[in-house]
This record gives C-alpha cells, sequence and structure tokens, in this order.
C-alpha cells in the first residue's frame, strides 16, 4: 500500500497524538507517526493492509479520521498520461467517463459483468420508445381524428415487434459502444464482477471463473440500477415481469396488472393498452405524484378514455399466484391478472461492491453520496449514473460521468442540476423544467402561475387533439420564470426551450414577446406565457 496520509479530528493535545500513534502501530505492519499541530498521521503499511483497517484503528481510540486526497491511491498523484482508471460499469455514464479520459492520455481499465451498453439502450431508453412508437402507431390507425380517413385495427404481433426493437438495440450497442472499444485501444475491457478489498485495490472476479487483481490511481463506480422489487408477501414466489422481461415479451397478455404509477408504470401501462391487453394500474398514490398535480390528472383522464382501470391511493397487501396472479388490496379488494408487472422504481445497483470497506459512503438505499464534481467520501473514488444520489437519467449519468473524468484527470468540473428537464413518453408526453408551485412556496418564493388548456393552442387544434395543457410558473413582482410543465403531443422536443429560458433567467414577458413559429406546438409557451398579462382567447391567430 506504501505512505498513506490521514487527516486526523478530535485531537487537544500532543497526548492525543500519542494515542493515535500507538493505536495505529498496533496494526501488524504498520508505521507512523502523527503531528499534532498539522493534524495528520503519516502511514507506511504494506500491501494486505486495507485503508478500512487504519480508519477503524483511528476511530475505536476516539478520534476522527479520514484518507487525504494525495494518499487515496498508489499513484494518486499522477495525472493524464500517466494515470491508470478502473471503470466499474459499462453503460453511459461510464463509457462516458473512459472516453474522456482516455481524450485526457489515460489508461482505462473498463469493468463490465454483464452486457454492455448499461440499461439505457438494452433494457430501457431505446427499446422502451420503440415499443411506445409502434403501440401509439396501432393506437393511431384505430382512433385517429380525421373523418375522411378510414379506421382499422391493425394487427399486432407483438414477436415482430420484439425482433425488430432487439435487431435496433444490438445495431445501437455495437454502433455506440463495442465500435468505441475498438476505436480506443486505451480502453481495456475485463468482464467480471469488481468489489473493493480496500479504498486503492480492486479484486475482479472474472466471468472465465479467474481473478484479477488491480491498483489503479482513479476508480469510478458507474454500475447503474436495478428494478426494485417491493417486499410484498407472496411475490417471490410469484413469476413477476419487471421492466426488463416486458420489454422483451413476445406476448400479449389478456390482462396485465401494473404495480407503479411513475414513467415507468405509466409508459408500459399504456403500450400494452394499445397492443391489446386490459390493464389494471395500481399505485400507492396518483399516476406521476411526484409531477404538478394538473399533469398526473390530465394523463388519468387520457387513460380511463383508453380503457386502462387505474386504482390510486391503493396498497397491496399480499400476491399469489396459481392459474394467474391474484393481489389483494388493503380494503379488501381483490385484482386477478394474466400477468403482474412491477414498475415500482429502481435502486442502485452497489450491493455487492464492498463499498464499506473502501469508506464511501451511502444512503439508505445503497446510492452513493457524491458532490458536484463527483467525488465520493473517500479520495480518489469517483462515481456517476444512477448508483449515485443524482436524478437517475441517463443524460445526467452520461454528464456526470464526463465530469468524473475530468476531475479524475487533473481538472476542475462539476455538474450542474440547477436546470435538469425531464420526459414521460406516454401519449401525450408529460415534460417538466424547474419548480412546480409547491415546491416553489417551500423554498421561499412568492409565485404566480397560469395553465393553458391545449384548446387554445392553434396546432393542438389542428391537430384535432387538445387533451393537455400548458403551465408556466413564475416569480411574482419580477415574473421570472421558474418552471414550465406540459402534457401534449411532443412535449419532450417543447420542453428544452422552457429549460433555456430557465437557464438564461428569462421571465414570462420575455417569453410572451419572443417569435414562435406559427402551428407549433412550441408556441403554446409564448401563449401561456402571454396569459400573464391578458386573455389569449381573445387574440387572432399568430398574434405577437
Amino acid at each position: 500500500m506504501g505512505q498513506r496520509t490521514l487527516k486526523i479530528t478530535g485531537m487537544t493535545c500532543g497526548g492525543c497524538a500519542e494515542h493515535v500513534r500507538r493505536a495505529l502501530n498496533a496494526l501488524e505492519g504498520v508505521e507512523a507517526t502523527v503531528s499534532y499541530p498539522e493534524a495528520t498521521a503519516r502511514v507506511e503499511a504494506g500491501p494486505d493492509t486495507p485503508a478500512g483497517a487504519l480508519l477503524a484503528a483511528v476511530t475505536e481510540a476516539g478520534y476522527g479520521a479520514e484518507l487525504l486526497p494525495d494518499s487515496a491511491g498508489p499513484r494518486e498523484g499522477r495525472s493524464g498520461a500517466d494515470l491508470h482508471i478502473a471503470v466499474i460499469g459499462g453503460g453511459s455514464a461510464a463509457f462516458a467517463a473512459a472516453v474522456r479520459a482516455t481524450e485526457a492520455g489515460a489508461r482505462v481499465t473498463l469493468i463490465e459483468r454483464g452486457t454492455l451498453g448499461g440499461t439505457c439502450v438494452n433494457v430501457g431508453c431505446v427499446p422502451s420508445k420503440i415499443r411506445l412508437r409502434a403501440a401509439e402507431a396501432a393506437h393511431r390507425a384505430a382512433h385517429h381524428p380525421f373523418s375522411g380517413v378510414g379506421h382499422g385495427r391493425p394487427t399486432v404481433d407483438p414477436g415482430r415487434l420484439v425482433a425488430q426493437q432487439q435487431a435496433r438495440v444490438e445495431e445501437l450497442r455495437g454502433a455506440k459502444y463495442w465500435n468505441v472499444l475498438t476505436a480506443r485501444p486505451e480502453i481495456s475491457l475485463l468482464e467480471g464482477s469488481a468489489r473493493f478489498e480496500d479504498a486503492g485495490t480492486l479484486v475482479v472476479a472474472d466471468n472465465g471463473g479467474g481473478e484479477t487483481r488491480l491498483s489503479p490511481d482513479r476508480v469510478l463506480v458507474a454500475t447503474g440500477s436495478r428494478p426494485r422489487i417491493p417486499p410484498i408477501p407472496g411475490l417471490g414466489e410469484a413469476p413477476y415481469w419487471t421492466s426488463t422481461e416486458a420489454l422483451n415479451a413476445a406476448e400479449t397478455p389478456g390482462h396485465l396488472i401494473v404495480l407503479g404509477g411513475g414513467y415507468i408504470g405509466c409508459e408500459l401501462a399504456q403500450t400494452f393498452a394499445r397492443q391489446g391487453s386490459a390493464v389494471t394500474l395500481i399505485t400507492r398514490r396518483g399516476l406521476l405524484s411526484d409531477h404538478d398535480p394538473a399533469l398526473g390528472e390530465t394523463l388519468a383522464g387520457v387513460f380511463a378514455d383508453e380503457g386502462i382501470r387505474v386504482l390510486p391511493n391503493s396498497e397491496v397487501r399480499s400476491v399469489s399466484y396459481g392459474e394467474g396472479f391474484v393481489l389483494e388490496l388493503a380494503g379488501g379488494e381483490r385484482i386477478t391478472g394474466e400477468r403482474l408487472l412491477l414498475a415500482a422504481g429502481r435502486d442502485p445497483a452497489t450491493e455487492d461492491l464492498g463499498l464499506e470497506r473502501a469508506g464511501v459512503s451511502t444512503d439508505g438505499q445503497g446510492a452513493i453520496h457524491t458532490d458536484d464534481r463527483m467525488r465520493t467520501s473517500t479520495p480518489g473514488i469517483y462515481a456517476a449514473g444512477d448508483c449515485t444520489d443524482k436524478p437517475r437519467l441517463v443524460y445526467v449519468g452520461a454528464a456526470a460521468g464526463t465530469r468524473a473524468a475530468v476531475q479524475m484527470t487533473g481538472g476542475d468540473a462539476r455538474l450542474d442540476l440547477s436546470v435538469v428537464p425531464r420526459v414521460v413518453f406516454t401519449d401525450p408526453q408529460v415534460a417538466t423544467v424547474g419548480l412546480g408551485e409547491a415546491e416553489a412556496r417551500y423554498r421561499g418564493y412568492t409565485v404566480e402561475s397560469r395553465t393553458l388548456p391545449l384548446d387554445q393552442v392553434p396546432r393542438a387544434l389542428a391537430n384535432f387533439e387538445t387533451r393537455g395543457l400548458v403551465k408556466l410558473v413564475a416569480e411574482s413582482g419580477t415574473g421570472r420564470l421558474l418552471g414550465a410543465h406540459l402534457a401534449a403531443e411532443g412535449a419532450g422536443e417543447v420542453i428544452e426551450t422552457a429549460a433555456l429560458a430557465l437557464r438564461h433567467g428569462l421571465t414570462v414577458q420575455d417569453l410572451g414577446d419572443e417569435l414562435f413559429p406559427y402551428l407549433t406546438m412550441a408556441e403554446g409557451l409564448k401563449l401561456c406565457a402571454q396569459t400573464f398579462t391578458r386573455d389569449v382567447s381573445e387574440l387572432s391567430c399568430c398574434a405577437g
């Protein structure tokens, strides 16, 4: 392990320093000198002495300790071309970091125990959007609003859909991941499961049955997340689906029960309903309960129109499985279905990493605490993506990976999360950025808001699809935009305009005065902004 430097807290005199020195020297193979004026301990230790043992010895002596940055790894002082960086994970955050690190001259070992590409390309964003689009095509063929065009329910072959979907997934995985490795010999792939032996050592159980030990200069943890399995009696014995199985299912269940009203549950509920399944969605709160209430209410109305049964404020007491699934609810109601989809969220995949041996701090769910430079509580160890306490969005993870790489190679980069747009890809799409009314007031703002129904947006009228709304939240007095919330066709494309307005401190007056192309959904932002000072129902088309 070589020399390590510890910062010692709680010492009040030279006698305290002596107590710390004795505690450290009591460890086998350790020789320490402790300075009370500098509040440090310089430790020489053998390669088999874990960093956690040093910290524990000081803690047991009654003092605090942490590794200083210049001692977190065997070559912590190096940067750029001298660096060896280990990246645990093979998804978006991991690859973003690996590529940026090699651009700075570092050598990277990428450790992946499963399939390259992570959640997004394999079992998340890409396959779900393909299935959503296919389901939308089937739905619109039978339910479009144009009287001069015939209606007909197309045949849906889920097996062919899955085959087409997986072909595109494999194509993107090859283009965006395997080809990147091929083009960058500075990145070497180690297929296996990594765990920390201490803050400076990784042990990798490779998929071939062997074991590899690494002592990199820096480590990035980017292991992503996994579906959350709620602790419901009987669930463990039942063949439930998570989003992974649902997206790869070459069948259309007669009745699908969806447990969860967040974005995963809402997207997949509508997908299977439009594919031909009867769907019951059970949620402990309402739909999209972490969004502005008007958005969840809008989506609930759409789901009702499409025959999706939503049971809000419901708790599942037990699950049993025989000929099908039987769910007992808290109020005594029994729900039966052919398939059960768990969509209760995702948890960080960190349980097997041995983070405690490296002194890496996590929250109660295992999410790694990071600062805005992606540093963990242990110097030399960084984290990015869904395994951290940052928003679990693929573009946030990729941005975090890039910034972690800059930090690891001697630069300085921070992750700014002051403006983070989010999209739920239902139909209509739900998109938000910034603060809702309740959160803005909680943060001390005096706010005013306006909600514009889509029947006041010319593009929605031309589309004969007016289910939805645009809502803006602004600071009273100044008119500064604080948040935007949309339920509309193409809301995911529109929301970035609002994000840029927030980023640059625009007011609703600025938005209302801006030139927006006529007959676009984005014009809804302009019209909603104008409602802060006028009645837009009395304006002519294209009124400036």
